[in-house]
């Protein structure tokens, strides 16, 4: 039986933390994936839980930072060439291989460049993040909808990348990044020029599309129907937007988009909205005009809101409801616009000489 020294027990506990800090996250457990798990398990797998922790979906506190959790894995691991460094290396591994590809290196074509010789094709267009477009969605709701706030579930076709889009990629070193390949022109001896052309077929730097890959008969994409809970506040306005990101078309080698659901308020039969006050109008008689009057109507959210007045009504005079207004978004809960009420007063088209006389002496000249 050996026997340990507290030096050898403390220097095999620190070698067991620095083993822990330099293996960093565990990417497979993030994903709940094998680590033999095939590029098609890690695509579904990041497909169901980024659409479960996506922060417009899941109003849980810590939703945002396991979808930027996802989102690290699932770029890792979606990578061959990163995730064979990642399986030798860990976290630390790939963040120290991302560092040295960042790291800027002189290209000799921009020595050329710089005294506008051209080069080998001018100054290097180097591989930029691409993304596919944006879809803006209209989203017609009522006033009422906006006043109470509702959460309403839509379903959504998009393009998604083959699963097993990885296994019909090739090699094609004249691809300088998705949709861009580059061809050298000879324009006299000794020079030559670099021209960048449109190439759908490129992927990524350095990888092409395989036509008729067996892998994905439908192509780079297929059509996917998802569904979401879009959470309208109540207080929202005509214009403001919900934005669920990266959830537009994907495309190989591409960021999706995001998807937009732009409100639209459809016109109310009473009620005109200003910013968070409220407009209607309501009619009284001349007699209520005069001697007062109190009157009820139904309110967006159904109550019976009434207005009284024991004055006299002068024509098209507004009456003025505190915190009877749009709620205030942001707001202190409770807080609210006004609801402002003009006054419209209905006068008889005529009088009788009776009702004249009575009147002559009721109001004094």
């Amino acid at each position: 039986m050996h026997s340990f020294t507290t030096p050898v027990l403390i220097a095999l506990i620190l070698a067991c933390v620095i083993l822990y800090v330099v293996a960093g996250k565990d990417y497979y457990k993030i994903l709940d994936i094998k680590r033999s798990a095939t590029a098609a398990d890690i695509k579904k797998a990041y497909r169901k839980l980024s659409l479960k922790y996506h922060p417009d979906k899941n109003s849980s506190p810590d939703a945002a930072d396991k979808f930027a959790e996802l989102g690290t894995a699932y770029e890792c691991l979606s990578d061959p060439d990163k995730r064979e460094i990642y399986n030798r290396g860990g976290e630390e591994a790939v963040k120290q291989q991302e560092q040295r590809e960042n790291t800027p290196q002189q290209d000799p074509s921009d020595i050329f460049a710089a005294f506008g010789f051209g080069g080998f094709g001018g100054q290097r267009q180097r591989e930029q993040e691409q993304r596919t477009p944006s879809v803006e969605i209209p989203l017609r709701l009522s006033l009422r909808q906006l006043y109470l706030g509702e959460l309403l579930d839509v379903q959504y076709s998009r393009q998604v990348v083959c699963v097993e889009a990885s296994s019909c990629e090739k090699k094609d070193k004249d691809c300088q990044g998705p949709g861009i390949k580059v061809k050298m022109q000879q324009l006299a001896p000794g020079f030559v020029q670099q021209m960048q052309v449109h190439d759908a077929n490129c992927v990524s730097r350095g990888k092409a599309w395989k036509a008729n890959c067996k892998a994905c008969p439908r192509g780079m994409t297929e059509e996917e129907e998802i569904e979401l809970t879009v959470d309208i506040t109540a207080g929202m306005k005509d214009g403001d937007t919900k934005v669920f990101e990266q959830i537009a078309d994907e495309a190989v080698g591409h960021i999706p988009g995001d998807l937009i659901f732009k409100i639209m308020q459809i016109p109310h039969p009473n009620f005109m909205r200003k910013q968070n006050d409220l407009h209607m109008a309501i009619t009284i008689s001349l007699l209520d005009s005069l001697v007062g009057f109190a009157k009820s109507f139904e309110h967006l959210d159904g109550r019976m809101v009434e207005i009284k007045k024991t004055s006299v009504t002068y024509c098209s005079e507004v009456f003025v409801l505190k915190n009877e207004g749009m709620p205030i978004k942001g707001a202190v809960k409770g807080k609210r616009g006004d609801l402002h009420v003009t006054l419209q007063i209905d006068f008889p088209k005529h009088f009788t000489e009776a009702q004249k006389e009575v009147i002559r002496h009721a109001i004094p000249a």
